[in-house]
């Protein structure tokens, strides 16, 4: 049997590494030490491993989650063996936090080491006409490998105010205090509005990482004549 599907560059490339990627769409994370990783993203495993729900934590933590609904979905993976992680063919970034910390939108977090505290905030000026904004606060040290739908663009906020779309933004310094703005007008909205409704604003010392993606385009629901 002959194909490029074979080709070297498409084998699992042996390390000692506790988080590596092959071809920057899939993570490899070997187990020890339990990694966290969005529910739904692994894709293959070799080993013994197990899946469990992550919950909350804290009281504090689960009173946050009621009330805010964050999505962000983990499950603890534990285990001898070596996991496979990736999200709809997106590039994957590692982090490696060195006793800091870093804001991170809850969509572009794959997996992290279990060791590292996280907590859900909110963001600033979101309400009700926002569906309520929230970010995931990561701090300590070890390794947060995120998701970028395409190649991500880094922006200094420390010189000049910097919008961001909502839906774009991969994760920010965690000095910054992003809000939500929004840069439409009531003329605009009675003439079907521009597409643009709200955005996260920064200003200040650090960086936000934006991706060229506002997330899955949701097709309009057709209905059939039928018969």
């Amino acid at each position: 049997m002959r194909s490029e599907l074979f080709d070297q560059v498409n084998e699992e490339r042996a390390t000692a590494e506790r988080f590596s990627l092959h071809h920057r769409k899939t993570l490899r994370a070997v187990l020890g030490e339990p990694v966290l990783a969005a529910k739904g993203a692994m894709v293959a495993y070799q080993g013994q491993v197990s899946f469990e729900h992550k919950s909350a934590g804290s009281l504090g933590k689960m009173m946050r989650r009621l009330v805010t609904s964050e999505d962000t979905p983990l499950m603890t993976v534990a285990g001898q063996g070596e996991v496979f992680f990736a999200d709809a063919a997106k590039d994957i970034f590692l982090v490696h936090l060195e006793g800091d910390g870093l804001s991170v939108n809850g969509s572009s977090l794959l997996a992290m080491d279990a060791s590292l505290e996280y907590d859900v905030h909110r963001v600033k000026g979101a309400g009700m006409m926002t569906g309520g904004m929230f970010n995931t606060l990561i701090q300590g040290t070890g390794t947060v490998a995120l998701t970028s739908d395409g190649p991500p663009l880094i922006l200094d906020c420390s010189q000049t105010p910097t919008a961001v779309d909502i839906n774009a933004a991969v994760c920010w310094s965690a000095g910054l205090t992003p809000q939500v703005v929004s840069s439409m007008n009531m003329r605009s909205m009675l003439r079907g509005g521009t597409g643009e409704a709200f955005q996260y604003s920064f200003h200040g010392p650090g960086i936000v990482v934006v991706q060229p993606s506002e997330g899955p385009v949701v097709p309009p629901h057709s209905h059939g004549s039928g018969s």
